[in-house]
């Protein structure tokens, strides 16, 4: 599939977090996941970890992620680079939601909380 209308896709959510897969395995991918966010003012992603590196370009609104113990805060127009197998976990400090786009080279993507136990996902990765 060369062409997608993210209309066709569809959406699921976390408490805080509206997610669309863009592009997995589901649409012929063999190494490549890509997401698109939104996170509510508040909200956070639950600590995790992935078993391969995640890049997360940051289109609109403000957050802070705690990664491997340290906090750095970030605004727009940022992209946080996470290593393979790193705890880390992503908080939307503004007043408006926190929008990203999630690259990962690997479908499906795995997720593991900190004491290793599979987060199974509600939506295609």
């Amino acid at each position: 599939m060369y062409v997608i209308d993210h209309s066709s896709l569809a959406k699921a959510s976390l408490p805080g977090i509206q997610h669309q897969t863009l592009a997995c395995a589901a649409q012929g991918l063999e190494q490549l996941s890509l997401w698109r966010q939104s996170m509510a003012g508040g909200s956070a992603t639950p600590p995790h970890r992935h078993d391969c590196e995640e890049v997360v370009v940051v289109l609109a609104g403000r957050g802070r992620v705690h990664i491997a113990g340290v906090v750095h805060d970030f605004g727009p127009d940022t992209t946080l680079v996470i290593p393979a197998g790193v705890d880390h976990q992503i908080f939307s400090t503004g007043d408006e939601p926190l929008q990203t786009i999630a690259a990962f080279p690997a479908t499906p993507v795995q997720v593991t909380l900190p004491d290793g136990t599979p987060f199974d996902l509600p939506w295609e990765s």
